[in-house]
């Protein structure tokens, strides 16, 4: 289905009056496997808007967070920021207090750097847990970074290369669209390939309503010229990830370090959008689902050793709720996994799945089936909790597919939900294993 956003290029220096840049500075010194490998590549990023922005963030709900999150989530309540600094490497999390006064530290550098007011400059970190920052690299490369901002394409390349961990490629989308007249831009770049379940919340608070088993650390940055004020744009924000980045899964692990910030600073000239509501902060709040979900997919599809992506689909649970406690079960289930990767319609695993998620699941209701992605047309494998009679022969051949659909029913209620989840692979067992050759080498023996 057509787009009815317009694709521009430039991610997030695509909307006016931002710059960024990605600099190597040496960050990731310490680890062990292969996702310490990282070489030569950029590992730390300055992402600047040219005036005061609003601000809008969600952040993980693990109730162990990183330093740089502790920073953000009181930054972003005061609804205006103007930079934020990234690096990759080193998550900063479970470092105590040296921690976060090093995450303090990031920001400030950031803000002498750039001449900008203490509190303006946010905070984002991914890597090993565990490890101290090199404050000497990190001051260095800020530097750096400040003296290589610019608004093209390769400046927006550079940056995406920068926060990257285990990612094979960079995530990067911009769209554009009109609201009241006025030609608006949305533009995104994230990372994440492993330890991805993020479960995100605009406090890091976790909701009482939180599904069972919560979610390498995902981050996300979206710039925006469109005016609007930091309340609607968290509305948005919310909105936008609740249909995307808190509905996929690669592995079932929620990250110390998840985040997601927008930074609004209504260079478009748009009249200002200062509520949730009317026609311009619906179209804003369209634009901003659609980036977030093709940035969140971007995630699925680059996870680590990852073959095959699978929608998951549960529909007629008792409540959203259990439809999507029914859904994670499948989609993080070990057996289900790898006979994804297998390409096998195992419906017994699945079922087996059912029955221990926390939803409500009578056995001779259940119906589960397998579709192409976006397709209408199911084949079933299993009715009211019986195998049908297509042959296995078109089902197997349903799940051959890099991407399907898994349909379940359990004809109980209205509740529904749906997750984005990948197979499991050899190849991610073998990256994920640890390989420490040199013991005296390696770093913590965090994520």
């Amino acid at each position: 289905m057509k787009s009815k956003f317009k694709s521009v290029e430039g991610a997030v220096v695509a909307p006016l009056g931002f710059r960024t840049g990605g600099v190597f500075c040496d960050i990731k010194r310490l680890g062990t496997g292969k996702g310490s490998d990282k070489g030569q590549k950029r590992d730390l990023c300055l992402l600047v808007s040219e005036t005061p922005a609003s601000v809008a963030g969600l952040f993980t709900t693990n109730q162990i967070c990183a330093a740089p999150v502790k920073v953000c989530v009181p930054r972003v309540s005061k609804g205006l920021a103007q930079a934020v600094v990234v690096n990759s490497g080193n998550a900063n999390a479970c470092t105590g207090r040296k921690g976060m006064k090093d995450a303090l530290a990031m920001a400030a550098l950031a803000e002498e750097v750039l001449g900008l007011p203490e509190g303006r400059v946010l905070v984002a970190s991914t890597g090993r847990i565990g490890v101290q920052l090199p404050m000497t690299q990190v001051g260095s490369g800020i530097a750096a970074a400040a003296q290589v901002l610019g608004t093209s394409p390769e400046h927006a390349a550079h940056a995406a290369e920068a926060i990257m961990t285990s990612d094979t490629r960079p995530k990067t989308v911009a769209v554009e669209f009109r609201i009241g007249g006025k030609t608006v831009r949305i533009g995104g770049m994230c990372k994440g390939a492993g330890m991805i379940q993020p479960g995100m919340s605009p406090n890091g608070a976790r909701p009482a309503t939180a599904p069972a088993g919560l979610h390498a650390t995902m981050l996300c940055f979206i710039t925006t010229d469109a005016a609007i004020a930091a309340k609607p744009l968290q509305s948005a924000l919310n909105e936008a990830v609740a249909g995307s980045f808190n509905r996929i899964t690669v592995d079932g692990d929620m990250s110390t370090n998840d985040t997601v910030l927008v930074l609004a600073n209504g260079l478009a000239g748009n009249t200002p959008l200062k509520k949730a509501s009317g026609p311009g902060f619906v179209a804003f709040a369209e634009a901003l689902r659609h980036v977030c979900l093709e940035l969140a997919k971007m995630i699925v599809r680059d996870g680590e050793g990852v073959h095959r992506v699978v929608t998951v689909r549960v529909e007629g649970a008792k409540s959203d709720a259990e439809a999507d406690s029914a859904a994670r079960a499948v989609a993080n289930s070990l057996l289900v996994k790898t006979s994804w990767h297998g390409g096998d319609p195992n419906w017994g695993r699945i079922i087996d799945a059912l029955g221990y998620s926390p939803a409500t699941v009578v056995e001779d209701r259940v119906d589960i089936g397998y579709g192409s992605a976006g397709s209408k047309r199911i084949l079933w494998s299993l009715r009211r909790g019986q195998p049908t009679k297509t042959p296995f022969a078109d089902l197997w051949k349903a799940v051959q597919a890099d991407e399907f659909e898994l349909r379940i029913r359990l004809n109980l209620g209205k509740g529904s939900a749906f997750i984005y989840a990948a197979d499991l692979t050899e190849e991610y067992v073998d990256f994920n294993k640890g390989t420490i050759a040199d013991p005296s080498q390696a770093g913590a023996l965090g994520g």
